[in-house]
């Protein structure tokens, strides 16, 4: 990389206008504030090494200065030869490429970074930027760090034809190097990303995050718009958008970006202890006879009261480091599912759930807790990776079911769940479900496919609602608290049919009276589960899960079960 020549605003005393707000901004402040205007918010384009050293630890850079061949294979020449066009750019950037590669610690984890500049002929993927992106992952897996890709690119390189479109193959092909050998690959998409870039590397990483504003598509607005004839939504692919499509798990101002990077990183770091030790919990009841009697219907209140803790509440309490991840990648994101890597006790793990609320606003907000398709491929998403990472997983259950909209039935509503079930019994990582509130049907199934499934006290787990089981087989949904007694539903129930591995103490009148101490138990009872999971390879972890589940409905289990259930 050789010296930049292009003065920037910062440099000296200068002034630069945003071009979103055309105001002035005072170089050295615009410097300092990452050059994101302080008025507006507006994120200016930064060079690759300014994108370097604002999200490398400082005096951790090491630039690779990797050879690479940007020739005229085709000796193209359109107002001017393609040679005079690179060597332009050269003189005007200080670049030999559009992409420039380092390695380096952030936030004290290793990596490595390929970094684009859109300066350089608009970022346009060509042979070289291709070379260069596909020699920094396979650096990446010969040293086994996480691999960072900082995008900037209008698209492909023209002037080398279809040697540039073989660069999406090429790259991608090595990103799926990085996927089978378990190595954590980031992808931060800034302004612009499109064309080739955007259908290759970028949108192929584990993690997506974007810059605000920032724009990401195959094809253009310009091009959409002359060719189909039609007017484009507001805000059409801004990282907003592609948010709110599902479409990138985040969107991080420039001033989040270093924090949020490294608990991504911390996701593929070895354990290591934190320094508050768990608290010490009552031990969980495996023996349903220390459970006192339950009324069905009172356990039915009490797993639906709006104060009981949430996922949210749960992660927020129990876990360090929670980074949320968003979306399907295929056009849908639900709220109903939340989750991403976070650490338990200094353990990474990858935590999922279904999300209700406390107030009526948030409920409705979250759709009940009853995902639709989105949550369940965004599920799957995340299941996938941390079986990539060796993650363990953690899902927490509240739902009184899928959601069984028109909408969700024609996205694949069974589908969806049954890929969540199947994928879950093969994952080669421990896996933990605690039912917190309801637990309905195949939507809770979905996320409860595990080594060990845990019940809070006056939680539920049931194949259909009381109120549902009553208006089908009573013809009277008055008969709901008789139907919640005859599905026995509650934790001493489950625990004697082997639903159920354990039970987690509750406070007596239920978790919402007493939240601090409900989230204590959970937390001796996840700290507990995992260090003897852990213990386990995961061909072990895989074959037990298996045997577990092909028992249920056995003729020995079920005899068993029968009587149990008649001795109560």
């Amino acid at each position: 990389m050789r010296q930049t020549a292009e003065p920037r605003p910062g440099q000296g005393d200068d002034w630069a206008v945003c071009p979103r707000c055309r105001e002035m901004v005072y170089g050295p402040r615009l410097v300092r504030n990452l050059r994101v205007c302080p008025g507006c918010g507006h994120h200016h384009r930064l060079t690759a090494p300014e994108r370097i050293e604002q999200l490398l630890d400082e005096g951790s850079t090491e630039l690779l200065p990797l050879p690479v061949w940007s020739g005229d294979p085709l000796r193209f020449t359109d107002t001017e030869p393609y040679p005079a066009r690179l060597a332009a750019a050269r003189l005007a950037t200080g670049l030999d490429e559009a992409v420039v590669l380092a390695r380096g610690t952030l936030g004290g984890h290793p990596v490595l970074t390929a970094v684009m500049d859109f300066r350089f002929l608009g970022g346009s993927l060509g042979s070289a930027v291709g070379e260069l992106i596909t020699r920094a992952a396979e650096r990446a897996l010969d040293e086994r760090v996480p691999l960072l890709i900082v995008t900037a690119s209008g698209g492909a390189r023209m002037q080398e034809g279809a040697l540039s479109l073989m660069q999406m193959a090429k790259t991608a092909q090595v990103l799926g190097d990085l996927d089978r050998a378990g190595i954590l690959t980031l992808s931060l998409i800034t302004d612009p990303t499109y064309g080739g870039v955007a259908a290759s590397f970028a949108t192929l990483c584990d993690v997506i995050i974007a810059e605000p504003g920032a724009r990401m598509g195959f094809a253009g607005p310009r091009v959409i718009a002359q060719t189909l004839r039609q007017d484009l939504p507001e805000g059409f692919q801004t990282a907003e958008h592609l948010l709110e499509h599902g479409l990138v798990d985040t969107v991080r101002p420039r001033s989040e970006l270093r924090d949020s990077l490294a608990r991504l990183l911390a996701a593929a770091a070895p354990a290591r202890p934190d320094t508050v030790p768990p608290p010490d919990g009552t031990a969980l009841i495996r023996d349903p006879d220390q459970l006192p009697e339950a009324d069905a219907w009172e356990t039915v209140r009490r797993a639906r009261h709006l104060g009981r803790p949430t996922t949210l509440d749960y992660i927020g309490r129990l876990f360090t480091g929670f980074e949320e991840l968003h979306g399907d990648r295929a056009g849908g994101e639900c709220p109903s599912i939340v989750g991403g890597p976070a650490r338990l006790d200094g353990v990474p793990v990858m935590v999922i759930g279904t999300q209700k609320g406390h107030t009526v606003a948030e409920l409705r907000a979250r759709n009940f807790g009853m995902a639709t398709p989105a949550g369940y491929r965004k599920s799957a998403r995340l299941l996938r990776l941390a079986g990539k990472l060796g993650l363990p997983v953690i899902t927490f259950v509240d739902t009184p079911g899928a959601y069984p909209g028109v909408e969700a039935e024609e996205q694949g509503q069974a589908v969806v769940i049954a890929e969540n079930i199947r994928l879950m019994a093969g994952v080669p990582v421990p896996v933990i479900t605690l039912v917190t509130g309801e637990g309905g049907s195949g939507g809770a199934l979905a996320l409860a496919v595990a080594d060990r499934v845990l019940v809070c006290a006056h939680s539920l787990y049931s194949v259909i609602s009381p109120e549902g089981c009553a208006a089908i087989l009573w013809n009277d949904p008055a008969m709901a608290p008789q139907a919640a007694e005859a599905l026995r539903i509650d934790a001493g129930a489950l625990l004697r049919l082997g639903i159920a591995d354990a039970v987690v103490p509750e406070p007596a009148q239920g978790a919402h009276s007493d939240p601090v101490r409900a989230a204590d138990h959970v937390h001796a009872a996840l700290g507990s589960v995992l260090a003897e999971l852990r213990a386990l390879p995961a061909q072990v972890l895989v074959s037990e899960r298996h045997a577990r589940f092909r028992a249920f409905g056995a003729v020995e289990s079920f005899l068993t079960a029968t009587e149990e259930a008649m001795q109560s």
